[in-house]
């Protein structure tokens, strides 16, 4: 059976999907239909943060599973409420709002923004990427993405990132909120400067917007922290969350201060499927893997590795924790000659692969990834001379 040819008849051509058919997981690593083994380094776009088939998730999940699955937002359910619980104890945000995805969450923070501020302007950094639907595609940077769809929701305005001037420009009375990557992902992996940083939250308490961080990349580990706030030190009106949230498991959540929750209504919003129970047992059960594997300092620790590895092979390299960006030339044929030698690459450009592996890789993979990357890069030297 070809299911390459079965996957372009049956399915919408949204993907442009690299020729692999994987079967299974563990770990750090894939495995194809053939048995193949693949190093992992994209971990489902940083969505696999405890790895592959872990066993207590596995467990938690497949316990709930013969529990209950979901009854909606119509009654009450403990997971959600424990979960809520537990991310107040780790976000420092006071009251959550759970839905499925990233993008779902940035579609209820731009409600939320208008609604408590009375107000209908969104500000967003230039390269910034917060989704696809239509309230996020507004606030996401590249035109490739947002000119077929326009009009869009309106007025938008983009800031020149770690630009004081631009954004003293752009951000006043009549702006709802001001929404950031702390570590622009989709971009190629670049951090902001902290001044820059800290002026939006000075421009915050002068003309009284709020201010969204969108943590859905950056969230639950990725940057050796709990999230990329905790490296700046600031506290926001609002947190966008989803990815690693529930280690591959479909889940998202807005976190708010109690300031802001006084001002929403019942009305305001809601979601079918957000916060049943499955989702939120995922949830946990990735928290307690983080905590108890101590997984936030191996994403510092060995973060700090991978990146001086990556600097013996590359001049250019950024990130935090393992969220790390770096330029190599040819960086799609490396992608696909990183499939041919069993290692999973994802390139943001042509010239940046960026690095996103589960949080519980150690020293040996980033060895062995290193290894094969030379070999790599030797090769393509040798064909271009």
């Amino acid at each position: 059976m070809n299911w390459f040819e079965l996957e372009r008849k049956y399915l919408i051509q949204f993907y442009k999907r690299k020729r692999v058919l994987f079967v299974k997981g563990e770990g750090c690593w894939l495995y194809d239909v053939n048995g193949k083994r693949y190093l992992d380094l994209v971990s489902g776009i940083a969505c696999i943060s405890i790895g592959h088939s872990h066993p207590h998730f596995i467990s938690r999940v497949e316990e709930q599973l013969k529990k209950l699955v979901h009854v909606s937002n119509l009654f009450y359910t403990k997971p959600q409420i424990e979960l809520a619980m537990k991310l107040k104890e780790i976000s420092g945000m006071d009251k959550f709002f759970f839905c499925n995805s990233g993008t779902e969450a940035v579609e209820c923070a731009l409600k939320i923004s208008r609604k408590v501020t009375k107000r209908k302007k969104f500000v967003a950094l230039k390269n910034s990427f917060h989704g696809r639907t239509m309230g996020s595609l507004s606030v996401t940077w590249k035109e490739k993405f947002r000119r077929p769809f326009e009009p869009l929701i309106q007025p938008v305005e983009f800031v020149e990132p770690n630009n004081l001037n631009d954004l003293e420009r752009k951000v006043d009375d009549q702006t709802a909120c001001i929404i950031i990557e702390l570590v622009q992902g989709e971009a190629g992996v670049y951090p902001l400067e902290r001044n820059f940083v800290d002026a939006i939250f000075e421009e915050r308490d002068e003309h009284n917007f709020l201010v969204v961080i969108d943590e859905i990349q950056t969230g639950f580990g990725r940057t050796g922290r709990w999230f990329a706030k905790d490296h700046y030190g600031v506290e926001p009106d609002v947190i966008t969350m989803a990815k690693a949230m529930g280690s591959g498991f479909p889940i998202g959540c807005v976190g708010v201060t109690d300031e802001i929750a006084e001002d929403l209504e019942f009305t305001d919003h809601a979601s079918t499927f957000g916060g049943n129970p499955l989702a939120c047992v995922a949830s946990l059960a990735t928290l307690e893997v983080i905590e108890k594997e101590k997984l936030i300092d191996n994403a510092e620790d060995v973060g700090k590795y991978f990146k001086r590895r990556i600097s013996e092979i590359s001049e250019d390299v950024r990130g935090l924790g393992l969220m790390i960006g770096a330029r190599f030339e040819y960086a799609f044929e490396i992608v696909d000659e990183g499939l041919k030698e069993g290692l999973v690459l994802n390139a943001t450009s042509e010239e940046n692969l960026r690095f996103l592996p589960p949080l519980i890789i150690g020293r040996d993979e980033v060895d062995i990834a290193i290894e094969i990357l030379s070999r790599i890069i030797d090769k393509l030297k040798y064909k271009t001379k």
